[in-house]
């Protein structure tokens, strides 16, 4: 068996709107086991016998639409990937404010001409990497709630689905899918 997180994309902000009892429960209808939810933004880890992501995530995403209308992409980790994801964070360790720090997931690694051209918007103060099919992201002056290097720009720029979390909730799903 392993532990897995699936991450959804865009959940209960604007319209997209999932309870979180409804994600628990449609994890647990498909065959997972010890499924919790981590805050309310579309975060469930859960445990089951080891088989690639993107068929768990097909799963996932196929059943909230089926069932709740809900038509949202979802990335799944399993928590050794997760780990690592964590440990390669560059900037963990230059930043004690966690929500200033994001992993954006991507849902697969992003042609290298692509990422060649990705720039930073005009005026903006962050940095970032892009690690595999991760984009790591610091905002040292400031933080994501105010910046056009989001999700949907990475998506647009790199022509990969992507869905962020700030490290305390990296860290978190990382702990929830350990061992």
């Amino acid at each position: 068996m392993a532990r897995y997180a699936a991450l959804l994309r865009a959940v209960n902000v604007g319209v997209n709107k999932l309870a979180m009892a409804d994600l628990r429960r449609v994890v647990t209808d498909l065959g997972h086991t010890d499924v919790k939810t981590y805050l309310q933004s579309g975060n469930v880890v859960f445990t089951s016998p080891p088989a690639r992501a993107e068929t768990l995530a097909e799963g996932i995403a196929n059943r909230l639409a089926d069932e709740l209308g809900l038509r949202v992409p979802v990335l799944v980790r399993d928590g050794d990937e997760l780990a690592a994801v964590a440990a390669a964070s560059p900037y963990a360790g230059r930043q004690d404010d966690h929500t200033r720090v994001l992993v954006v997931f991507l849902s697969a690694a992003p042609a290298a001409a692509r990422v060649r051209e990705l720039a930073v918007p005009p005026g903006e103060t962050m940095e970032y990497e892009v690690i595999g099919r991760e984009a790591h992201l610091h905002f040292p002056a400031g933080g994501y709630g105010r910046t056009k290097f989001t999700a949907a720009y990475l998506e647009k720029k790199l022509g990969v689905v992507a869905t962020a979390r700030n490290l305390r909730s990296v860290l978190a799903l990382r702990d929830l899918t350990a061992g």
